[in-house]
């Protein structure tokens, strides 16, 4: 454990279940100080029993709060040496079925709340000649799958955002990294999903298809093997490997997909989502 006085401390969002949980564990355990920010700390129990970690509330959509909680870890442990943006949940559905506040919604939380932390915390590492930024994208940033077109589409932003972000920063001494995740049985993040599902019941004419998308993603959730802590690590390694590699897949599950979007053609890529991502019609 790293003595006491020279502790790095990291900001963590979205740690009340989940990869941020896990995370902000993981990191306590390694001997950093930790500022966990939820939505809603007060019923948290885990994390505030743990002497290091410091346990505050962060809703990415209200930068009021963002500011408050960044200044609370300061005032606690005097810095902040790394950001992990953590905090996401994704829309499952028809896009033309979800409403239009579900859509700014997810954009607001996934994209713009990422936004909104990062700007927040740059003056301080700007002051401190230098910072770490995590941003825990998916696998849904790198290839689509039908029925998550909202969720693909925030984080390909994300993947964007923080792509050119890490070109602007590295003249600050400030190295950006995204982690890519694929499915993880044991986090809340597919529960949370399914309740934010649109609703489809009027659009008959997607029947055929919803059925068969959903029988298609069934499979992907019985061949995930990968769990809440295996992610974490990958999280850890990218926070403290001393490179400035931008990418870690954090998941087996989705080397396969990751591999035929970025080392293959354009049609090789899309010919091989088709054949197994789209739904077989019927007399087909």
């Amino acid at each position: 454990m790293t003595k006491k006085g020279t502790k790095k401390t990291v900001l963590i969002t979205g740690t009340s279940s989940g990869f941020g949980k896990t995370t902000a564990k993981l990191f306590a355990n390694k001997g950093w100080n930790v500022i966990a920010t939820m939505r809603r700390p007060e019923g948290e129990e885990e994390l505030t029993s743990l002497e290091n970690v410091l346990v505050t509330r962060l809703d990415v959509q209200e930068h009021a709060g963002i500011v408050k909680a960044i200044e609370a870890g300061i005032a606690r442990f005097g810095r902040i040496d790394a950001l992990i943006n953590n905090a996401g949940f994704g829309l499952f559905g028809l896009f033309e079925a979800t409403p239009i506040e579900k859509v700014r919604e997810q954009f607001d939380v996934n994209v713009f709340g990422v936004m909104d932390v990062t700007r927040a915390i740059l003056p301080h590492f700007r002051k401190n000649k230098g910072g770490l930024i995590v941003n825990v994208s998916s696998g849904a940033g790198v290839f689509t799958l039908p029925m998550i077109s909202l969720y693909c589409a925030s984080k390909f932003a994300l993947e964007g955002f923080s792509e050119s972000l890490s070109y602007e920063l590295a003249f600050q001494n400030i190295i950006v990294k995204i982690v890519e995740p694929g499915g993880v049985l044991t986090t809340n993040f597919g529960k949370r999903s399914g309740e934010e599902a649109a609703y489809n019941a009027s659009l008959t004419d997607y029947d055929a298809f919803v059925a068969g998308t959903n029988a298609i993603f069934a499979g992907l959730r019985a061949a995930r093997l990968a769990s809440e802590e295996d992610v974490a690590k990958v999280i850890f390694q990218a926070a403290t490997d001393g490179t400035e590699r931008l990418r870690y897949v954090a998941t087996t599950d989705i080397a396969p997909l990751v591999k035929a979007r970025r080392e293959t053609s354009e049609q090789e890529y899309i010919t091989y989502m088709r054949s197994h991502f789209l739904p077989k019609q019927q007399g087909t």
